[in-house]
C-alpha cells in the first residue's frame, strides 16, 4: 500500500508528512520483489479469490492511494523498469480540481500557520504554539473531517484554511492530470476509485455514502472511457474506515473488488470487498520481513 514517491520525501513534510517513499527506497523495493517475489494485477487477485485462478506462491500486488502527479511522474517508470504492475485509486475531485485531498491541505494549514491559537466551531480554543499543541488541533479537526464529504467537507477545510491564514498554493499540479490517468492504463495498470471526497465511509449517512462510492466510479468511467471495477476505502481518521453496510454498498455500485488499510495476506474465499493489504516500511529488509510476516500469517 503506497500512497507518494519523490526524490525528496522531506519537500513534502508539510503536507504528505510520512506516506512518501524515497526514489532511490522504491525503486529497491520493486527491485526485491520484481526478483523473490511474483506480481499479481488487482484482476488477478479477483480470480484468485474466487477459485477461479491459482497463482505462483508469494505473490504480491501493488496499490498507491490518492492519485498523487508523482504517481504517473516518478513511481510509474520505476513500475514499468521492473515489471511490476499496480493498481492506482484516485480522489476524482482532487484530480479534477488539481488539489491536495483535504488531510493535507489540513496538515499544512496546522503545521505552518503563524497564528497561535485555533478557535473550533464550538467555541473551544485550541493553542498552537508548540508541535505538540499544533499536532493535536491538526487531529481533532481530521476527526471531524472525516465525516464529512462533498460541499460540507470543502466548507469545512477551507473554513480552516481561512481561519488559520494559510492555503497550501504550489506552482505545479499536485495530482495526477486525466492524460496521465489514461496513460497508467495505457502502460497496463489498473485505475480504480478513492472516493469523491476521501471521507472515512463508515462515518457517513447513507446518502453521501451512496454519492462517494457510485458518482466516484460513474465520472472516472466517463472521464476514462473505461470501466472501473476496484475500490479503495479512505482511512484519514477514526476508525474503523469500513462496515458490514459499506460493502453492501459498494456491492450495489458493482465495484469487483475494494481494498482496506486493515494489515494481512489476502487468502482464497476472502471478500473480495474488503481486501488487506500491507504497509509498506521506508527500508528494503523491513519490507522483505513485513511480507514474509504476512506470508505466514503473522501479524507485522
Amino acid at each position: 500500500m503506497y500512497h507518494s514517491v519523490m526524490d525528496d520525501p522531506l519537500q513534502a513534510a508539510s503536507t504528505l508528512g510520512g506516506i512518501v517513499h524515497s526514489t532511490k527506497v522504491f525503486r529497491e523495493q520493486m527491485e526485491l520483489i520484481a526478483r523473490d517475489y511474483n506480481t499479481l494485477t488487482l484482476a488477478d487477485v479477483l480470480l484468485f479469490v474466487q477459485g477461479e485462478k491459482e497463482p505462483p506462491t508469494r505473490s504480491v500486488a501493488i496499490t498507491f492511494d490518492d492519485g498523487y502527479a508523482d504517481n504517473f511522474e516518478v513511481a510509474m517508470p520505476v513500475l514499468d523498469q521492473t515489471g511490476v504492475p499496480a493498481a492506482f485509486y484516485v480522489v476524482v475531485d482532487c484530480v479534477e480540481n488539481a488539489r491536495l485531498p483535504w488531510p493535507a491541505r489540513l496538515r499544512y494549514a496546522f503545521y505552518t500557520t503563524k497564528k497561535s491559537t485555533w478557535a473550533e466551531s464550538n467555541g473551544t480554543l485550541w493553542p498552537l504554539k508548540s508541535f505538540e499543541q499544533r499536532d493535536g488541533a491538526f487531529l481533532k479537526a481530521c476527526d471531524d473531517c472525516c465525516q464529512l464529504a462533498g460541499a460540507r467537507q470543502e466548507q469545512f477545510v477551507s473554513g480552516i484554511e481561512r481561519d488559520l491564514d494559510a492555503e497550501f498554493r504550489s506552482a505545479e499540479n499536485p495530482m495526477m492530470t486525466w492524460d496521465q490517468l489514461c496513460g497508467l492504463t495505457r502502460r497496463g495498470h489498473i485505475l480504480g476509485s478513492h472516493t469523491m471526497t476521501h471521507p472515512n465511509m463508515a462515518y457517513l449517512p447513507d446518502a453521501d455514502l451512496q454519492i462517494e462510492f457510485a458518482e466516484s466510479k460513474r465520472s472516472l468511467e466517463e472521464r476514462l472511457n473505461s470501466p472501473i471495477d476496484h475500490f479503495s476505502y479512505p482511512c484519514p481518521a477514526l476508525s474503523p474506515h469500513w462496515r458490514d453496510r459499506t460493502v453492501e454498498a459498494s456491492a450495489q455500485a458493482k465495484y469487483r473488488t475494494a481494498v482496506t488499510t486493515n494489515g494481512g495476506p489476502v487468502r482464497r474465499n476472502h471478500n473480495p470487498l474488503c481486501l488487506r493489504r500491507v504497509r509498506p516500511t521506508k527500508d528494503i529488509e523491513g519490507l522483505r520481513w513485513n511480507l514474509e510476516c504476512t506470508f505466514l500469517g503473522r501479524s507485522v
